[in-house]
């Protein structure tokens, strides 16, 4: 890469940068600070050309049921919440699956495709009633008020860097003691990967940490696949690492920004990547990379925020 262009990409990571007003004139414009999600770490951290793909030339990927019936499933949970404490049961809770689904393809008439007939539709609603009951097995919902639901966090950290996303629960005890909770309808991960699964409980807990002043209490995933709860209490120095950690992250993504160097990692996550024909791991050619400087390269899209509630690596 020349230096022109590692030029462009330098001014594109700032947050202020100049540009030429209609009369000539150079004028401040400025740019949305670099942004990080948990789900786009993540990505990189897995596989640097996995996160180019997704945020760089942002290709398509196929929906999958797994992944939509997640979905479903998250939003039923929410809209439970909404419901008076009495009424939150099983029973409601399978009814709102249906109306929830048809909300979705409404919003998104592709995934009809998912399905060959009503049969595979069928049968796939009964495997989310069959996630629902599992929630139930977890919780009592009517001895629960969440103080906060889909809850939209971002903070900026001293670097400069912006971490942004979207956490599934908070609940605030009347001490103010907070736990943060997400569900997963996948499988808890095996013994030895415990803390690769917390990164994304982690992350949230870091940005809620430096929004409120207070560490998190208690961190929960709750496993739907699988029955399982795996909880963490965190602390500043857990906290700290983290940040250390992010701030390492956004670091290697801007050289591999600057030097157009996005490597394969290959991994059993593979298996379900939408893009092994592009991947030269399996002796494919990735697309030209677009001229620079390159289009808001490290700006997560905002449906880029929320973490897949079914993701391959529940499983791995």
């Amino acid at each position: 890469m020349d230096t022109a262009a590692v030029s462009g990409v330098a001014r594109m990571v700032q947050d202020m940068s100049t540009d030429v007003a209609a009369g000539g004139e150079t004028a401040e414009v400025t740019r949305a600070p670099a942004s990080l999600s948990p789900s786009r770490a993540s990505d990189f951290m897995n596989c640097p050309l996995l996160y180019r793909f997704r945020v760089i030339d942002r290709l398509p990927e196929r929906p999958s049921p797994a992944a939509t019936r997640g979905t479903v499933v998250h939003s039923v949970l929410e809209r439970l919440f909404d419901l008076p404490a009495g009424e939150r049961t099983l029973v409601r809770a399978h009814g709102l699956l249906g109306p929830e689904w048809e909300r979705l393809l409404e919003a998104e008439p592709e995934l009809a495709g998912l399905f060959a007939d009503d049969a595979g539709r069928d049968e796939w609603l009964e495997s989310a009633r069959q996630l629902l009951e599992a929630y139930f097995a977890l919780e009592d919902p009517t001895r629960l008020e969440p103080a906060e639901r889909e809850l939209f966090v971002e903070c900026d950290l001293e670097s400069g860097l912006r971490l942004r996303g979207y956490v599934d629960r908070l609940d605030v005890a009347h001490t103010g003691a907070v736990r943060v909770v997400d569900y997963k309808t996948g499988r808890a991960p095996r013994e030895g990967f415990e803390a690769k699964a917390m990164f994304q409980m982690r992350f949230y807990a870091l940005v809620l940490w430096r929004l409120r002043g207070e560490v998190p209490r208690l961190l929960q995933l709750l496993y739907l696949g699988s029955g399982e709860v795996l909880r963490y209490e965190p602390d500043e120095a857990d906290l700290l690492a983290t940040e250390r950690k992010l701030v390492a992250i956004w670091a290697a993504i801007q050289r591999a920004t600057e030097r157009g160097d996005w490597r394969p990692s290959p991994s059993r996550l593979c298996d379900w990547c939408d893009h092994q024909a592009l991947c030269p791991a399996f002796g494919g050619t990735p697309p030209d990379l677009p001229p620079l400087p390159l289009p808001e390269v490290p700006q997560a899209r905002a449906a880029d925020e929320r973490p897949s509630p079914h993701t391959p690596a529940d499983e791995v």
